[in-house]
């Protein structure tokens, strides 16, 4: 009797989950790894079937809420990516995942190891539990690592500024009445080596907000002894010269001219006091009001390129850089034809004046920025995150707050559905450089903006054809980008040139 009494008191232990005499550590690991796929295998064989359904619900729960907010929410999905509140509830969220995750890796081994392992098969289970556990934690560690790092670049770059008062978003209409948003887009050449910033490259992005189409208003940098602002006019009352012995009076000066003189721009302090007076002061020439700036060091962008994996550009003519500035003796060629250009070619593509000008640049500059915003591919700015918010951080400064940042997201992807961009550059000889007319400005930024907005009203041209059929510019080469030879300067004047047609 006592030996019937002990043999069913093994059978009853035998019988425990989690306690199979019969099973190998083999097939207790390929349970535990199965699980590692498919919550809740190893409770099943274990005959714990309510805890094994209930974690293969959870985890077809959770496969599919994620489905179906990729499939059904993708532009929320797009403006979600950028609030920081957000943000960090997601991070909290993976790495709540990854430890359940690992949860259910320990616990499915535990509930179907085999009794009596002797230490090396001990060893042995808990180094390939730990393994299993490493390779469905580490993603979700990588993506909470990605996702705070984006949260804290937006925190970084995103700002807005603190002389002005925190933006008030109507989230059911962003942008209700304010049919188009203005953006100063600025290129500057700080590096180590060299001090101060020139603002080399200045263009106006103004934006309709319901279609998406552009017009670029790019301003050169050597225009020179230009009517001040208002405020500014007892100190430069006949254009502006500079502000120290031998200063030439250019547009590219101002910046610098800002940082260093706080008086120019009271209330903003240094690293906000440059932009904002450029802001102003070509608020004013173009007749147009500026709502943010985007500074970008030129230097810093090649970073970007790099980590975008390059750029494909189309160049119309060699392109000679490095050297005298009238191509004598070049330190390399940019060759013509359809190119993909690394971080420092892409750098040279937008600044090289070597045998050309600063007009033809302005053109490659446009070009290049229409290129890289067409280009930015989601898998390569997945793969390459730390290196694009690291090289962000270091290279670009702006007035805008991160409240904004949804609605310009969403302004963005109408941008991307077909809008049309069109160019306008104040450039010889429709224009005048040296003291130029401020009216003749003004009144061909308002023509190209009526143009756009016309053009918004109708249908759209077939592939190919330019915005202004009269126009034959070519950023990318020529010396005149601003329109046909065969217009009346008054009309070219006031045409914007289609940037995809002028971009090749």
């Amino acid at each position: 009797m006592g030996q019937s009494v002990g043999a069913s008191a093994g059978d009853d232990q035998d019988d425990e989950p989690g306690h199979e005499p019969g099973g190998s550590l083999w097939h207790a690991l390929g349970l535990t790894a199965a699980s590692a796929v498919i919550w809740g295998v190893a409770h099943l064989v274990a005959g714990r079937r309510v805890a094994g359904l209930l974690l293969m619900a959870l985890l077809a729960l959770l496969l599919g809420g994620a489905i179906v907010v990729v499939l059904d929410f993708r532009d929320d999905l797009q403006q979600v990516a950028v609030q920081r509140d957000w943000l960090a509830g997601i991070t909290i969220g993976i790495l709540v995942l990854a430890l359940l995750w690992a949860a259910i890796v320990v616990r499915s081994y535990l509930v179907v190891r085999p009794r009596g392992l002797g230490g090396a098969s001990r060893v042995l289970a808990v180094g390939m539990v730990l393994v299993l556990v490493m390779g469905v934690c580490t993603p979700l560690v990588w993506a909470a690592r990605d996702t705070y790092t984006l949260r804290d670049t937006i925190g970084t770059i995103f700002h807005g500024d603190d002389a002005a008062p925190p933006a008030v978003v109507n989230v059911a209409d962003p942008w209700q009445d304010k049919p188009r948003v203005n953006i100063l887009l600025l290129g500057g050449d700080g590096a180590g080596d060299r001090v101060g910033i020139r603002t080399d490259s200045m263009t106006v992005a103004s934006i309709d907000t319901k279609t998406g189409d552009t017009v670029l208003i790019s301003l050169p940098r050597n225009l020179q002894h230009f009517t001040v602002i208002p405020r500014l006019r007892k100190r430069w009352p006949y254009g502006f010269t500079g502000v120290s012995p031998g200063d030439e009076g250019l547009l590219n000066e101002l910046f610098q001219d800002g940082e260093d003189d706080k008086s120019l721009v009271p209330g903003f302090d240094k690293g906000r006091r440059g932009p904002e007076l450029v802001r102003e002061e070509i608020s004013y020439l173009i007749g147009q009001p500026i709502d943010y700036y985007v500074l970008v060091n030129l230097f810093g962008f090649a970073d970007i390129i790099d980590a975008m994996g390059g750029v494909k550009v189309h160049i119309a003519q060699d392109i000679p850089y490095g050297g005298p500035e009238d191509g004598s003796a070049p330190t390399g060629v940019l060759k013509a034809g359809n190119r993909k250009l690394k971080g420092k070619q892409a750098l040279w593509f937008g600044r090289s004046r070597t045998s050309s000008s600063d007009f033809v640049r302005m053109g490659r500059q446009k070009c290049l920025m229409k290129d890289v915003a067409e280009q930015a591919d989601p898998q390569k700015v997945l793969t390459s995150f730390q290196k694009l918010a690291k090289a962000a951080k270091k290279t670009i400064s702006t007035n805008i707050p991160a409240s904004m940042l949804p609605p310009l997201v969403k302004l963005s992807g109408t941008m991307k559905q077909g809008a049309q961009v069109s160019s306008l550059m104040y450039v010889p000889p429709q224009f005048h450089v040296v003291r130029p007319d401020v009216a003749v400005m003004r009144q061909a930024a308002a023509k190209a903006i009526a143009a756009s907005e016309s053009a918004g009203q109708t249908p759209p041209p077939s592939p190919g054809a330019s915005a202004d059929p009269g126009a034959s510019a070519d950023p990318s080469g020529s010396a005149d980008p601003s329109g046909s030879p065969s217009a009346s300067p008054d009309q070219r004047k006031s045409k914007a040139v289609s940037l995809a047609t002028a971009c090749g």
